[in-house]
């Protein structure tokens, strides 16, 4: 096992972004990206309230949204925060739809004395990819660019509502941010500014054996010792490897799937893979076939978006087991 923990486990992404104890380094991070984007106000960020990261819909037959991290700042802002190991094909549908939750909860109930008068405070979703966005349309052409081809500037994107008559950003409290990984490829030389020293960390944490030189700021000194796996107890452990193993079971399965035609939209192809590559994930260490193997698999397919139909057909679990999770 690796020295530090990989920050693409749902564990390892909590542990350094999701507690109190660490919210400095969340913080960092944000302002790193607020001050690579000149879209985006400067001031910054000096702290925030981490807030329940489960949403409800407001009937029972509504999807229900599970944020890695939700918090706010002292002016009121909202920062959705996810990680997302595995392409998925509705990925932004999904981002809007989990934006949508804060921005209801700020409706004020109606008054006689103070009605509301629908002032919103900034919603802003932040993705950390860890594949490269490809519409389905791409998918289909094969018309999109290798990582290779890509620059340093491809890697980081800013959406916001845009009036297309003026060419003009129409609405400056609601954006997201995306941070496609793969295509970055700084050496440890290159960095030159704290956004490419948080982007080096994301990516490159799980395989290093020591802090680099470049990274002797204060917060990075307290990021990799919060990460150093030895450091553990023994539940963080226990729960540190559960949560690689589901992150090597999700991702053998997708590049499986993808393998024998997800990437071209064939279903079977899909179904194919992904058993294939919970099969191989299951061989190494756990008994195949393990109703709790089966539910924690299905959850983390749920987090990742995929459809419960098709969960499904993969796990053999009912419908009704999965939407319970």
């Amino acid at each position: 096992m690796s020295k530090y923990l990989n920050p693409y486990t749902d564990f390892g992404f909590k542990k350094l972004f999701g507690t109190e104890l660490n919210k400095d380094l969340l913080i960092s991070f944000l302002n790193a990206l607020f001050e690579k984007c000149n879209e985006l106000p400067k001031d910054e960020i000096e702290d925030v309230t981490y807030l329940n990261a489960e949403k409800l819909g407001r009937a029972s037959s509504e999807r229900r949204a599970i944020f890695d991290v939700y918090c706010t700042t002292k002016s009121g802002s909202k920062f959705i925060v996810e990680m997302q190991n595995v392409f998925q094909q509705f990925f932004k549908d999904r981002s809007v739809y989990y934006s949508s939750f804060p921005i209801r909860e700020m409706a004020r109930k109606d008054s006689k004395d103070e009605p509301w008068s629908y002032e919103l405070n900034k919603v802003y979703t932040v993705g950390i990819l860890n594949f490269v966005f490809k519409d389905k349309e791409e998918q289909e052409n094969g018309d999109f660019k290798t990582v290779n081809e890509f620059s340093d500037e491809d890697l980081f994107h800013v959406v916001m509502l845009k009036d297309l008559t003026t060419n003009k950003v129409f609405y400056k409290k609601l954006a997201y941010l995306y941070l496609e990984m793969p295509k970055f490829n700084k050496s440890e030389s290159e960095l030159d500014s704290m956004y490419d020293k948080w982007l080096y960390v994301l990516k490159n944490l799980a395989r290093l054996m020591e802090r680099p030189k470049e990274l002797q700021e204060v917060v990075f000194e307290k990021l990799f010792r919060q990460a150093e796996i030895a450091m553990f107890s023994e539940k963080e452990f226990t729960d540190y490897e559960e949560s690689l193993h589901n992150l090597w079971d999700i991702t053998n399965a997708m590049n499986d799937a993808e393998s024998k035609g997800f990437g071209k939209g064939k279903e079977q192809g899909l179904q194919q893979g992904l058993q294939q590559g919970l099969q191989q994930g299951r061989a190494e260490g756990r008994a195949e076939g393990a109703q709790s193997e089966k539910l924690e698999t299905a959850k983390r397919m749920k987090a990742e978006g995929l459809d419960i139909s098709l969960i499904s057909k993969i796990t053999q679990l009912s419908v009704d087991e999965i939407e319970k999770l």
